[in-house]
């Protein structure tokens, strides 16, 4: 028995000294971009990313007012960037309001928030005709209720991008 050992031993430290001895030298550079290398990093989409500014596609405005608060314009900086990088891409800017006042002048209010987020955009230099502003008013809520907090939600501007921009189709 204590052969058998003696051997599986000596096998042991044959095997560990032969493979410290490769002739043959390790190219290191050709682990990058494969799971043994170290600087393995995945593109993330950045319009999924929550990091990213171009994750937030809405601006948010006080009530009765379609004023860009200086809390949004670097998202909206962010967008125009994004744009004129990619002068294929159109975007639609949806204004909506809460759902106090009439539909007229909710829907014109809607109006002047899209219009007031694409002007934004213009002023850094995205084409007008990269962006179109439409209103739906009171018409597509994402918070119910008869609050604060829901109506705050509901008055917004939403930078829509195309479906293959968002699921990273489209360059």
């Amino acid at each position: 028995m204590s052969f058998s050992w003696k051997i599986l031993a000596t096998a042991a430290a044959a095997a560990a000294l032969l493979s410290g001895c490769s002739s043959v030298s390790l190219d290191e550079s050709a682990k990058q971009g494969t799971l043994a290398g170290e600087e393995v990093q995945a593109e993330t989409n950045p319009f999924v990313d929550p990091a990213n500014a171009l994750s937030h596609r809405s601006v948010y405005f006080a009530f009765d007012s379609y004023d860009v608060e200086p809390e949004y314009l670097a998202n909206v900086e962010a967008h125009a960037k994004w744009l004129l990088n990619h002068p294929n891409v159109k975007v639609v800017i949806q204004g909506n309001t809460d759902d106090r006042g009439g539909r007229e002048y909710n829907l014109a209010l809607g109006q002047k928030r899209s219009e007031a987020v694409k002007q934004r955009m213009q002023l850094l230099g995205v084409p007008a005709e990269s962006i179109e502003a439409v209103s739906f008013g009171k018409e597509k809520p994402v918070a119910f209720g008869q609050s604060e907090e829901a109506w705050a939600q509901n008055r917004r501007a939403d930078i829509v991008y195309p479906v293959e921009v968002i699921n990273g189709l489209a360059k």
